[in-house]
C-alpha cells in the first residue's frame, strides 16, 4: 500500500522525533545508516518534506534536520500525501485499475475497511505518538 518513499519517510519523520531537535539536528547521512535506508535517497523525501513544511531544516556546519513542536503535533498522513500524493490509498489491492465502490474487485470489501482504518490512525495520530510508542517499547522502526 505505501511505496518504498513513503516507507523510507514515515521511519526517517519517526526517528527525526525520537533523536533530534532544534538543538541536534541529524543529517540524513546518520539518519540513513541508523534506519538501513539509501542516504542520497533520504536526502531527497527530507527536502522534500522540508518544503512542505512537515520538517525543519537548516543548511551550515551545524545544520541538519529535525522537528519542532508543531511538527511533532503533525500526522503521518501528511508525510504519506507528500511522498505519493493525495491519491496514496485510492488504487485497488490487487492492483486492477477500475477498482471502486461503484465497482469493486474481489477484495474490495476486506480491503477498504482496513484501508479506511490505516487512513484514519495516520490522520488523527500525532508523530509524537508514534514516537511514544516506540520509546515505551510498544512498537520499533529500526
Amino acid at each position: 500500500m505505501f511505496s518504498n518513499q513513503s516507507k523510507y519517510a514515515i521511519r526517517g519523520v519517526i526517528y527525526l522525533a525520537l533523536h533530534a531537535s532544534k538543538q541536534n539536528k541529524l543529517g540524513s547521512k546518520e539518519v540513513g545508516e541508523n534506519i538501513n535506508v539509501p542516504i542520497p535517497f533520504l536526502a531527497k523525501i527530507f527536502q522534500a518534506l522540508s518544503r512542505e513544511g512537515i520538517i525543519h531544516s537548516t543548511k551550515g556546519p551545524h545544520g541538519g534536520f529535525y522537528l519542532d513542536e508543531n511538527d511533532l503535533q503533525g500526522n503521518l498522513m501528511s508525510v504519506v500525501e507528500c511522498i505519493d500524493g493525495a491519491s496514496a490509498f485510492s488504487s485497488c489491492f490487487i492492483g486492477l485499475p477500475q477498482c471502486s465502490d461503484e465497482n469493486p474487485c474481489a477484495m474490495h470489501d476486506l480491503a477498504a475497511p482496513l484501508r479506511n482504518q490505516l487512513i484514519l490512525q495516520l490522520r488523527n495520530r500525532s508523530i509524537e505518538e508514534f514516537a511514544e510508542d516506540i520509546k515505551n517499547g510498544k512498537s520499533f522502526i529500526f
